[in-house]
C-alpha cells in the first residue's frame, strides 16, 4: 500500500469512539456538577454506597473502581469535609469501615439528586420510547459480551470494575 492509497473502509461503526467519547462527555458533566456542591465523583460513589450498609474501606474501593491510594484520598477528603469517618466495624474488630455523617447523609441526598439529574438530562436526547431500549441494551452489553476484558498478558489501560 502507498501514501496514495485510500485509507480502508470502515465496515462497521466505530463502537469504540462512540463508548469512550460519550463516557467521557458524560463524566465530565457530571464532575462539573458535582464540583457545585464540592464532591468529586468517588466521593459521591463513597458515600451512596456507605450509606447503603456498612462496608470497608478496602470494599468500597473495590466498587467504586479506586486503588488503595486513591480511596485513601478520597476518604481523607470526605473526612476534612465532615462527610464520613472511619470508625470500627461492627462485626469484626479487625476492620474498619467507612461511616457516613449525618452532614454527609444530606450532601449525598442532593449528589444522588444530581447525578439522576445528569443521567436524566443524557437519556433526554432520545425519544421517550428508545430510553429503556437503549438502557437495557447497554446493560446487556454491559452484563454480557464486554462484562469483562480477556485474559491477556498485555498490560491493561483500566481496572475491571467489580460488580457488587
Amino acid at each position: 500500500m502507498t501514501a496514495m492509497s485510500p485509507p480502508p473502509r470502515r465496515t462497521q461503526p466505530d463502537l469504540s469512539y462512540l463508548l469512550d467519547h460519550t463516557g467521557h462527555v458524560l463524566r465530565a458533566r457530571m464532575a462539573s456538577a458535582l464540583a457545585e456542591i464540592g464532591l468529586t465523583a468517588r466521593m459521591h460513589c463513597v458515600l451512596v454506597h456507605a450509606l447503603e450498609e456498612e462496608r470497608t474501606q478496602a470494599r468500597l474501593a473495590e466498587i467504586g473502581d479506586m486503588d488503595k491510594t486513591t480511596m485513601v484520598v478520597t476518604v481523607d477528603a470526605l473526612e476534612q469535609a465532615g462527610l464520613a469517618e472511619r470508625r470500627p466495624s461492627s462485626t469484626d474488630r479487625r476492620a474498619r469501615i467507612i461511616a457516613v455523617t449525618e452532614k454527609g447523609a444530606r450532601v449525598a441526598e442532593e449528589s444522588r439528586r444530581i447525578v439522576d439529574g445528569v443521567h436524566e438530562s443524557a437519556l433526554a436526547s432520545f425519544p421517550e420510547g428508545d430510553r429503556e431500549t437503549f438502557l437495557a441494551l447497554l446493560t446487556h452489553l454491559a452484563e454480557g459480551d464486554l462484562n469483562a476484558p480477556p485474559a491477556t498478558t498485555a498490560p491493561s489501560a483500566r481496572r475491571a470494575r467489580q460488580r457488587n
